[in-house]
C-alpha cells in the first residue's frame, strides 16, 4: 500500500482544512459552509469544467478562494459560476488554497505540476485534485513530492460550461484514482459533489478515458454525419427524424450491449450494404465529405466482426459481409 505524504488524512477522517486555528467549526445544519472539514479551493483554470466544479464544491460548503483565466470567456463564466470569486495568477491560486482544483486540458496538465513545483508553490498537506480522464496520480508526483496529497477526479460527463451541468453531476459516476489511505477524501469530494465514485486503477486510466472518448465524441461524429446524409436526401427536419430512433438505440445499446444490434450488417443483407456503400461515395463525390464512406465502412467492418464474434452472425454470411466491406469504394 502507498503510505500518505505528512500531513494526509486517514480513513475515517473528515476532510482536511477547516476552521483556523484557535476557531470552533459552526454546528452542523442547514447551512452546508458550517459542516466540519470545509476547504480553501483554488480553482486552475476556470473553464468549462473548472468553474462547474468549483460552483458544486461551493454549493457544498466549501469556500471558493480564487480562480484563474485569462481568455474573456473564462472570465464571464467564474463571473457567472462563481460570483464574488477573484480573478488571479495560478501561482496565488495555488497559494491561497487548501484544494487545488486542475481543470486543465491533459496535455498541460504534467507541465502545469512542475512548473509550480518548480517554484516551491506546493504545499504539504494540500489537496491537489485533477480532472484530467487520461491521468492517474503518478502526473502530480511532483507535488506529492512536496507534501501535497494527490487525487484524481474525473466526471463521465460533457459540459457547456453553464449552470445546467450543476443538475447533470446529481448521479453522475467520476472515474477516482488515489492512494489507498486517502482514496476515501476523493470518493468523498465526489458524493459532496451529488456524483458516484468509481474507483479506476492507475494503469486503467487511459483505457477508461479511451472508452469514454470513442462512445462520447465518436457519436458526435456519427450523429453530425446522419444528419449530413439526412439533409442531402431532402429530410428539412433531421434532428426530428432521428431523435427517436438515436434515443431508442442509445437506450437499447446501453441496457444490451450488442444484443441491442438491428439492421443490414445483423441480418447480412449485402444487397442493401452495397447499394448504402454506392450512395455514400455518390455523396462524397457531390459534397467532399470523404470521411462519410470511411466512417460507414469501418463501423459496419467493425459491427460485423463483433456480431460474428458473439454468434449474431453465422460465419458464411459474415464472410460475405465482410467481403462486401473489403476495400475502400474507388473515389469519383
Amino acid at each position: 500500500m502507498v503510505e500518505p505524504p505528512p500531513g494526509a488524512p486517514l480513513p475515517g477522517d473528515p476532510l482536511p482544512g477547516g476552521p483556523a486555528p484557535g476557531r470552533t467549526a459552526p454546528a452542523g445544519g442547514a447551512d452546508p459552509a458550517s459542516r466540519p472539514g470545509r476547504l480553501g479551493v483554488g480553482v486552475v483554470s476556470g473553464g468549462r469544467v473548472g468553474a462547474v466544479l468549483g460552483a458544486s464544491l461551493r454549493a457544498a460548503g466549501h469556500a471558493v478562494v480564487g480562480a484563474s483565466g485569462v481568455s474573456e470567456r473564462t472570465r464571464e463564466r467564474v463571473g457567472a459560476l462563481l460570483p464574488g470569486v477573484p480573478l488571479l495568477e495560478v501561482p496565488e491560486v495555488v497559494r491561497r488554497a487548501e484544494l487545488v482544483l486542475l481543470a486543465v486540458p491533459d496535455d498541460a496538465l504534467a507541465d502545469l505540476v512542475a512548473g509550480v513545483a518548480a517554484t516551491g508553490g506546493w504545499q504539504a498537506g494540500q489537496l491537489v485534485v485533477h480532472t484530467a480522464g487520461r491521468y492517474g496520480v503518478e502526473v502530480l508526483a511532483p507535488a506529492r513530492a512536496a507534501g501535497a496529497i494527490p487525487l484524481a477526479v474525473h466526471p463521465a460527463m460533457t459540459f457547456t460550461g453553464t449552470s445546467l451541468d450543476l443538475a447533470r453531476l446529481v448521479d453522475c459516476s467520476f472515474a477516482v484514482t488515489a492512494p489507498g489511505p486517502v482514496l476515501p477524501v476523493a470518493q468523498a469530494l465526489v458524493v459532496e459533489m451529488g456524483g458516484d465514485p468509481v474507483v479506476v486503477a492507475e494503469a486503467d486510466r487511459p483505457l477508461y478515458h479511451a472508452a469514454l472518448s470513442h462512445g462520447a465524441n465518436h457519436l458526435v461524429t456519427l450523429v453530425a454525419q446522419a444528419r449530413e446524409l439526412l439533409a442531402a436526401a431532402g429530410v428539412d427536419e433531421p434532428a426530428r427524424v432521428l431523435g427517436p430512433l438515436l434515443h431508442a438505440s442509445l437506450d437499447g445499446a446501453v441496457r444490451a450491449g450488442d444484443d441491442a444490434l438491428t439492421g443490414p450488417v445483423a441480418r447480412a443483407d449485402a444487397g442493401t450494404l452495397a447499394a448504402h456503400r454506392a450512395a455514400l461515395a455518390e455523396h462524397a463525390a457531390r459534397s467532399g465529405s470523404t470521411e462519410v464512406p470511411d466512417a460507414h465502412r469501418a463501423m459496419a467492418r467493425a459491427t460485423a466482426l463483433r456480431a460474428l464474434a458473439r454468434g449474431r452472425l453465422a460465419a458464411e454470411d459474415a464472410a460475405r459481409v465482410l467481403e462486401l466491406l473489403a476495400d475502400p469504394p474507388p473515389r469519383t
